[in-house]
């Protein structure tokens, strides 16, 4: 279990005063070296991107050929002081990543090395601006979406894991997490079979998935629907991307704060730890190649999905 990591995470995140620096630190003092940190803002504000690097024994970083799985953290702010008082519901994406790499650097000083490299990344605000919208009010954030995908989606990434909070939603209607459909180069694939089994048994559970439209995989700043930020890391990379998505029962606002349930925060965490282990080591697929090379030879590519399109297509 990681509930001890994921609760001295969220005592450094709940205050008005969180940083970056802060978490880096406590990653760092757990076994980390590679750690950055880099405030990014503009007239609305700014927050602290962080990057943790989790070395594995045949990773790309030591020269060996095991993949590299990215684990991405979405979300607007972790508070949205001075409106709201308290860490909000729109962080629990961001805990559960840092909870993740939290126990990765302590596995990794203790002798448990994965074979391969894994990179957390993920934004620390704790006063994010606010964003109207139906049927609950999105967290809005101080850097764009352009710039959150710069900061967050590394080339080294050969698959991504975006974990996001995903409650002001009538698409899924329960406690706990569910996965998406992978998605690659504008193309919503089938779910994974690997990701659903690790799901089950992370859970104890049957395995959940979230629906997903076209408009949910194209960028941000298109004027269309999007069901939230979670696949947004899937328009700027080639790798494929699966949403890990915290999920309740009942619409919950991402501005509302008492509204993160630890027990479904940490199955995020170790859901996302359970593929770090098995990834590099090729025991864990996000997609089939050979289907999706017959896919895109039938149907050519739907890289077009993954821009904003042409001016004369964007709707008003």
């Amino acid at each position: 279990m990681l509930l001890r990591q994921l609760l001295e995470i969220y005592d450094l995140i709940d205050t008005p005063h969180a940083t970056g620096d802060a978490v880096a630190d406590l990653i760092r003092s757990r076994g980390a070296s590679d750690v950055v940190v880099r405030s990014v803002g503009n007239g609305r504000g700014s927050t602290d991107c962080i990057k943790i690097c989790i070395p594995g024994a045949n990773g790309r970083i030591s020269g060996g050929d095991a993949p590299t799985l990215g684990v991405i953290g979405r979300l607007g702010g972790l508070g949205a002081r001075p409106e709201m008082i308290g860490a909000v519901s729109d962080g629990d994406g961001a805990i559960a990543a840092l909870t993740c790499a939290l126990k990765l650097a302590e596995m990794h000083k203790q002798g448990d090395v994965l074979p391969g490299d894994v990179i957390v990344a993920t934004h620390i605000c704790p006063d994010a601006p606010t964003l109207p919208h139906d049927p609950v009010p999105f967290m809005d954030s101080p850097i764009d979406m352009d710039a959150m995908n710069r900061m967050e989606v590394d080339p080294r990434m050969e698959a991504i894991l975006s974990i996001d909070t995903t409650k002001g939603n009538r698409i899924i209607n329960q406690n706990g997490i569910a996965i998406s459909p992978t998605v690659r180069q504008g193309w919503i694939l089938p779910v994974a079979p690997d990701l659903l089994d690790i799901q089950t048994r992370v859970t104890g559970k049957m395995p959940a998935v979230f629906a997903l439209s076209q408009q949910d995989i194209t960028p941000y700043g298109n004027n269309l629907y999007h069901l939230n930020s979670i696949l947004q890391p899937a328009t700027a990379t080639t790798a494929p991307v699966v949403g890990v998505a915290i999920t309740t029962e009942q619409m919950v606002a991402g501005c509302a704060t008492g509204a993160s349930h630890a027990q479904d925060v940490e199955l995020a965490a170790r859901f996302a730890l359970e593929v770090t282990k098995v990834f590099g080591s090729r025991s864990c697929a996000f997609f089939d190649e050979e289907d999706f090379s017959r896919l895109t030879d039938l149907y050519g590519s739907m890289k077009h999905l993954q821009t904003k399109g042409t001016s004369g297509q964007q709707a008003n």
